[in-house]
């Protein structure tokens, strides 16, 4: 051993032990700013939250599931819910168009979420935020003032090109936000909007590539369209 590779041994443990003797609680976490990945240093069982947004196609579940994973193997402890109406892919997983999946919890409404969550967890992951109820917001403050960390991944329009609630609301009050495109299927530009593709003014269409497909702003038409695709 080297005297420079001695004595940073040295300093790391001083510095151990001076964080030791502190009267809070430090925990290194993962967390994210745009698309850069760092390490963060929670003090004070301070949590925070993290919101995914963007069109269908765009990757936001897979992205919310690359999280979640990550979280497991640094063995931290999570638990995962998902809108019990979403049983597109799987009744009991959250699923990424790509095909990935992860167990999730699936609730009707925010306040029988709530009852679910224990004492212990540490990571909250919670998809198609778009069709919770409004005390969702509310709540993620709750969970991450509590210490959670608090991974939230949605849609951030309608079918119309408008804000979907409570989306706004809870990228407003996000300490971190990745907003992620698709691919226009008319044209290959980068897509921001999900396209309906089907006749319903309904403002819930459950649905995937059977209903809705990814457009860019020129392409997108409000409310509804013909496929692009057969």
């Amino acid at each position: 051993m080297t005297f420079g590779e001695l004595n940073d041994r040295l300093l790391v443990s001083r510095i151990h032990r001076e964080y030791s003797q502190k009267a809070f609680l430090m925990v290194e976490e993962f967390a994210f700013d745009n698309a850069d990945e760092r390490r963060k240093v929670r003090q004070n069982g301070t949590g925070w939250i993290e919101v995914i947004a963007g069109s269908m196609f765009s990757g936001k579940s897979e992205e919310l599931i690359r999280r979640l994973n990550r979280a497991r193997i640094a063995r931290q402890r999570v638990q995962v819910f998902k809108p019990g109406i979403d049983e597109r892919y799987s009744i009991e997983e959250i699923a990424s168009h790509s095909g990935q999946k992860h167990m999730s919890i699936p609730v009707a409404t925010t306040a029988e979420m709530m009852k679910q969550v224990k004492d212990d967890t540490e990571v909250i992951g919670i998809d198609e935020a778009q069709f919770f109820d409004m005390a969702i917001i509310d709540a993620a403050n709750e969970l991450a003032e509590s210490g959670k960390r608090v991974i939230i991944a949605g849609l951030d329009q309608d079918f119309t090109g408008k804000p979907f609630e409570p989306m706004p609301q809870l990228l407003s009050i996000a300490e971190f936000i990745t907003k992620t495109h698709a691919i226009c299927v008319k044209c290959g530009s980068t897509a921001n909007y999900s396209q309906r593709t089907v006749e319903s003014e309904e403002l819930v269409e459950v649905g995937a590539a059977d209903k809705y497909e990814a457009r860019c702003r020129r392409c997108f038409i409000p409310h509804a369209d013909a496929p692009t695709l057969p």
